[in-house]
């Protein structure tokens, strides 16, 4: 039987921040849902592309020749080995849909590098 996703639902079950949960699969994708606030960290994927959809709130896609302001219902597909930068003023809501070997942080290891992702 094919199931619904309550995206509000889902960003209600946890609240820290940069910690990408997983609600469904789509082909060889994940669909996850994540917190923003504050900046991320600078950094690429050389073999993904990312697709960012923003659900509540309003964050800035940095890059290094400018930055992309994205508010409610608005996406952006961050395009393989292109170096950008999530930043969020306040709570920001997103979807992301990834391969599943995006690792969050890229070619970058830091405290926020999640390595097992937790299904919600």
């Amino acid at each position: 039987m094919v199931g619904k996703v309550n995206l509000a639902e889902k960003l209600a079950a946890f609240q820290e921040p940069w910690s990408p949960k997983i609600v469904a699969e789509l082909n060889d994708s994940y669909v996850k849902v994540v917190k923003f606030e504050g900046e991320f960290v600078w950094h690429h994927h050389d073999d993904e592309d990312e697709l960012f959809l923003v659900v509540a709130g309003r964050m800035r896609m940095q890059f290094r020749d400018g930055d992309v302001v994205l508010e409610p219902g608005e996406l952006i597909v961050v395009p393989r080995g292109v170096e950008h930068c999530p930043l969020a003023e306040g709570d920001c809501q997103v979807v992301l849909i990834e391969p599943k070997t995006t690792l969050n942080t890229g070619n970058v290891r830091s405290e926020r590098t999640v390595d097992e992702l937790e299904r919600i």
